[in-house]
């Protein structure tokens, strides 16, 4: 399943990143986000490990693992998504006048045949709404990040 938005930060590429890659304030825009810790050494680059508690309902339920598998600042965020969701997540960012295009992409499975790719299907709209709202809230965020 691929879920894709797109918006347009009041920030140039470089102070879009700074905020994006605060790993433990990304609850502080990201509705179903309750809780980012970094459990790797590294706090940054390829292999940093993050442990997201996750929301579902505005219930703290499952904690995702994720891996950075791509990391090319300003520019490039890859996230692979190692729990039972299964797939990557990639966040783009441009110029765009005085502040930045932000595309992120989630390619997702669910190791369980025919009802994993159901189940995605049905959750999609929700996803595509979440990303829709963090992303607007990211805006509002970063517009007020000095």
């Amino acid at each position: 399943m691929r879920v894709e938005r797109r918006i347009v930060l009041p920030t140039p590429p470089a102070g879009a990143w700074v905020v994006l890659v605060d790993w433990e304030r990304q609850s502080d825009w990201m509705a179903d986000a309750d809780e980012v810790r970094v459990t790797s050494a590294a706090r940054e680059g390829v292999g940093t490990t993050l442990d997201v508690k996750t929301r579902v309902l505005n219930v703290p339920l499952f904690t995702e693992r994720l891996e950075v598998v791509g990391w090319d600042p300003p520019r490039e965020l890859r996230i692979a998504h190692r729990s039972f969701i299964r797939g990557q997540g990639t966040w783009t960012l441009t110029p765009a006048g005085a502040g930045t295009r932000f595309r992120w992409i989630e390619d997702l499975s669910l190791p369980v045949p025919l009802l994993g790719g159901l189940a995605l299907l049905v959750y999609r709209p929700f996803m595509r709404h979440l990303m829709g709202r963090a992303m607007r809230d990211l805006r509002a965020y970063v517009g007020s990040v000095p």
